[in-house]
């Protein structure tokens, strides 16, 4: 634990979450819910934003 007090750090905090989140389900459920993300976004944004990230993708990027 990376804090004074011996609390995690927001870092530690999520990390343990996860690996506790992917014992408790499987595949399936992170389908589901990858699905239902990818639905909600399409639903909130539109084809545009669909059009301009697929644009991004196609380019090359420098750091």
């Amino acid at each position: 634990m990376s804090n004074k007090d011996d609390k995690l750090t927001r870092s530690e905090a999520g990390k343990k979450g996860g690996e506790a989140a992917a014992k408790s389900h499987d595949k399936d459920y992170y389908e589901k819910i990858g699905k239902k993300g990818g639905e909600a976004t399409a639903d909130s944004h539109g084809d545009d934003f669909y059009e301009k990230i697929g644009e991004k993708g196609g380019e090359q990027r420098n750091k």
